[in-house]
């Protein structure tokens, strides 16, 4: 029963941000001239399949998006590409520089309709002049393994790309709309898919702070790119007021809180009373995992702050600085922690998964944890802490069976957690 209770509840959860479910409701009406289509992201293709799915038919319409590898649809009048994520490649630089130029020959007559999602940053990649592609892939290397946040990351790329930032809305003539499903705390269109379409409010000396607060060693080119911009040798992303804006609108249709929302209607519905903690819970996962351990153990102990049974629900972005050789992404480093903290805590069950259905870089969206999980894992020879200090969560899980695999689920906003306490 608590398997399928926390399995539901993150279903539920995907459900809502489901783009062949929301995309309808928002999209534009056509425009006197041509409908032209582009995106990048997770839920790319999932969302053009929606565009599709319900454009008038006596509407032209055509386009390109890209999405990650694995993640594509049929569709019939828009072009699905496939690339690399979270370190960019060549077909990605290719699709954006594809993009880039459909955006530039339009007219004002012209509707842009841009389909963003979580996953767009890597996905569309086009370095700026003087950055080549391996510039590109060892900084963002670095910068996935330091820990950083997903918004000083993005501000680094920002300012390496000829793209993102705000500089696809300024390419073109077209009105431009962005449709986005947000994978970033506080769904700030700015730090969803680096800002394709918004105006940036940081800066290239932002982006050289975040390489020195986090100790990356960047290629000597991207050094010298940011460092010629900080001293105004090259022109910056555009900043909002920029008169490229008044023809474009953003508007976010799917957001974790939403998400939610959806979960704890979904358990209220079964009998478990739901505390929605937030959806922008940020920090290192295996330290969160301890602050909700003792959140579980005041619900269990002392009946506070209500008595169980309860599903304690959350969103947002942990990070993991890496110090082991392990498999594990966020969720699963998250569980494992939560694991160690509670020491098998009666009648506490858990989940964690990314909505995107990647957890890191293995096959799994996440996992489930079990009261007993370190027992049965100590029956297996595996010291949950020893993996933990490998940021191997992935590992211990599989030993397990505990991994939860859904496959791409063509959406992301943000990982699920939810801890129930009966």
């Amino acid at each position: 029963m608590e398997r399928e209770l926390l399995l539901g509840s993150f279903r539920a959860a995907l459900r809502a941000a489901d783009p062949l479910h929301i995309v309808a409701q928002h999209l534009p009406r056509p425009p006197r001239g041509r409908t032209v289509v582009i995106g990048a992201g997770k839920a790319a293709a999932s969302m053009a399949s929606a565009v599709e799915s319900h454009w008038p038919v006596d509407k032209p319409l055509e386009g390109v998006v890209v999405t990650r590898y694995g993640h594509g649809l049929p569709t019939k009048r828009i072009e699905v590409i496939e690339a690399s994520h979270p370190v960019p490649d060549e077909a990605g630089e290719k699709a954006a520089r594809r993009i880039l130029d459909v955006a530039a020959g339009l007219s004002a007559e012209d509707l842009l309709l841009v389909l963003v999602s979580g996953g767009g940053s890597a996905l569309l990649s086009l370095p700026a002049d003087g950055v080549s592609m391996a510039d590109l892939k060892a900084v963002t290397r670095e910068l996935l393994a330091c820990g950083a946040p997903i918004e000083d990351i993005n501000t680094v790329r920002k300012h390496l790309s000829r793209i993102q930032g705000g500089q696809l809305a300024a390419a073109t003539r077209a009105t431009v709309c962005a449709l986005i499903i947000s994978d970033v705390t506080g769904d700030d269109p700015t730090h969803i898919a680096s800002g394709p379409c918004a105006p940036d409010p940081t800066t290239y000396a932002d982006a050289l702070a975040v390489l020195r607060r986090f100790g990356v060693h960047a290629p000597a080119a991207v050094e010298a790119r940011l460092r010629k911009g900080a001293a105004g040798g090259e022109p910056e992303t555009p900043k909002p007021g920029d008169p490229a804006f008044a023809r474009t609108e953003n508007h976010v249709i799917a957001t974790a809180h939403a998400s939610l929302m959806a979960a704890a209607t979904f358990v209220r519905e079964r009998g478990v009373t739901p505390v929605v903690l937030g959806d922008s819970v940020t920090g290192e996962a295996s330290e969160v995992a301890k602050v909700y351990a003792a959140l579980a153990r005041e619900v269990r102990l002392h009946r506070q702050p209500m008595p169980a049974p309860i599903a304690l629900i959350s969103g947002g972005e942990t990070t993991v600085t890496l110090h082991g050789k392990g498999r594990g992404g966020r969720c699963t480093e998250f569980l494992l922690s939560l694991a160690v903290a509670l020491d098998g805590q009666e009648r506490t069950w858990a989940i964690a998964c990314d909505t995107d259905g990647i957890d890191g870089s293995q096959d799994n969206a996440g996992a489930i944890l079990t009261p007993d999980a370190l027992a049965r894992a100590r029956s297996r020879g595996v010291e949950g802490k020893e993996l933990l200090a490998d940021n191997d969560g992935y590992g211990f899980f599989s030993v397990l069976g505990d991994l939860v695999v859904t496959g791409p689920t063509r959406t992301n906003v943000n990982d699920f957690r939810a801890i129930l306490v009966l």
